[in-house]
């Protein structure tokens, strides 16, 4: 009697099992939200200049994403709408799952700023000014979180002096302590290594990776292309209100980067030969260099036919160099295509 009881209880409660499997497998499915959403975003000021137009880009949680752009593309103008700083004309914008306008405290208090100029009183402490622009998002002291901030952006032992005896580099350390302080989900750096030495930059990397592996998310805007070629996952570029390509960092390089085959040749040539007149090659000056330039997704093929023909051709050559096309030469391309 009890096994059947038994039986039973589990025939009734099957399907409230089965339901709450397929409850947590739906849950499982369900994509991902993005951390910064931008839909059909314009910016329309009075005088009818267009600083946005229909931008759509979506930025995942975690991820580190440099936005690059010549001056006046509208980088700042659309940092400024996300952060809160400039109104919407039209489109819509989430940060952290909150909509910039009608959750505007929730996804303000999700984004941490570090702007290109520090804005404070000169005459204030370190630890002031950082607890001040905690207290700014009305959240309860922390000192231990302030503390921790200090000691890995190397200020803790500036903690008490004022402002305007710091140098440039610590200045600039504490803007991402300000921005750090009421533990943002969202970090935006505008240009944070500007004006700074080559390793204060190195430290700042190594302290931005740190955020990245913590699950902040950063978004970074520079005009070091080398520095967004070091640090992001992807790449967005703007241009005159547009973002024209949104890409992986890697799949940008390999799908527009071109690469160059340099061969030392034994013996000088006065002009390429007319085997190899359908080839990207030049000659160098001299005669003693031949420069192939290739698409690298077909670089097999091509380098390996070049080869071949010079081998039939009894030319010889002494050394290759092989370079690549850095992020800057891309970027460049792209801006003025």
């Amino acid at each position: 009697m009890g096994i059947i009881a038994t039986e039973a209880k589990l025939s009734n409660a099957a399907p409230v099992v089965r339901k709450c499997c397929a409850l947590i497998h739906h849950q499982q499915d369900k994509p991902v939200q993005p951390d910064i959403s931008v839909k059909h975003l314009n910016k329309v000021y009075a005088d009818g200049f267009r600083a946005l137009n229909d931008i759509n880009l979506d930025i995942e949680r975690g991820e580190i994403f440099a936005l690059l752009g010549p001056n006046g593309a509208g980088k700042t103008t659309l940092i400024s709408i996300i952060c809160g700083i400039a109104n919407i004309s039209s489109g819509e914008v989430k940060a952290a799952g909150y909509d910039i306008v009608k959750d505007y405290r929730k996804a303000r208090e999700s984004i941490g700023l570090v702007p290109q100029e520090l804005h404070t009183d000169s005459f204030e402490t370190v630890w002031g000014a950082v607890s001040f622009s905690r207290g700014l998002f009305g959240k309860p002291p922390a000192p231990d979180h302030i503390e921790k901030i200090l000691k890995e952006l190397s200020l803790w032992d500036k903690r008490n002096n004022r402002i305007m005896s710091l140098s440039g580099g610590m200045k600039r350390r504490l803007m991402i302590a300000k921005a750090l302080s009421h533990e943002p989900q969202i970090l935006f750096l505008d240009e944070p290594t500007a004006g700074v030495d080559v390793e204060l930059r190195r430290d700042m990397w190594d302290m931005v990776r740190k955020l990245r592996e913590k699950g902040v998310t950063i978004i970074l805007t520079t005009h070091y292309i080398e520095e967004a070629e070091e640090m992001a996952d992807r790449i967005g570029v703007i241009r005159q209100g547009e973002i024209i390509l949104v890409e992986d960092k890697a799949q940008l390089m390999s799908k527009l980067g071109k690469k160059e085959l340099r061969l030392h040749l034994q013996h000088p040539l006065e002009t390429i030969p007319r085997q190899l007149a359908l080839e990207p090659v030049e000659l160098s000056k001299d005669g003693y260099e031949l420069i192939y330039t290739f698409d690298s997704q077909q670089e097999q093929a091509g380098v390996a036919r070049l080869l071949r023909t010079l081998g039939d051709l009894d030319i010889e050559y002494r050394d290759i160099q092989t370079r690549e096309s850095s992020l800057e030469e891309i970027f460049v391309g792209l801006v003025n295509e």
